[in-house]
């Protein structure tokens, strides 16, 4: 049933109790009970609206491979601190593999996108080298996976 909860709400988290009571099977009171218990285990994170980036001028969307010089726990914490920052970066992963982060910017065009990379993602120290591919179109795009899946 949780999961069910919180499918919809992944779905819509603007349902309002009754809504999301009725759509997964149960009375309202256990409902609110059950989402109260999923908030407060962490399993409910936050609520948020989804921008449209076309609609908000931040139309192009790029993908940043970053590989830095260093990778102790200061340069690493560095790095995180300084991306978070950054109103363009929309997510960043420390990942494995050829390079050390997958960095997600949103941009208005190319000459934003330069202006990024002088003016703050290559101020960061330690950056040895990054690589970047401009996204043509989003096939899908999901907030979080469906528990449903499980």
């Amino acid at each position: 049933m949780d999961r069910r909860i919180l499918s919809a709400l992944r779905e819509d988290g603007r349902l309002t109790m009754t809504e999301l009571a009725a759509r997964v099977g149960l009375s309202q009171s256990p409902c609110w009970t059950r989402v109260k218990r999923l908030e407060a285990s962490g399993a409910i994170e936050k609520y948020v609206a989804l921008l449209d980036h076309k609609v908000i001028g931040l139309p192009n969307i790029v993908f940043i491979e970053v590989t830095l010089d260093k990778h102790d726990e200061k340069a690493l914490e560095q790095f995180g601190r300084s991306l978070a920052k950054m109103p363009e970066v929309i997510e960043a992963h420390l990942v494995t593999g050829d390079y050390d982060y997958l960095v997600k910017v949103a941009v208005s065009g190319t000459e934003h996108y330069e202006r990024f990379l002088r003016e703050k993602l290559y101020r960061i120290p330690g950056i040895r080298h990054s690589r970047s591919t401009f996204a043509l179109r989003a096939l899908k795009q999901m907030a979080s996976a469906d528990p449903m899946v499980l």
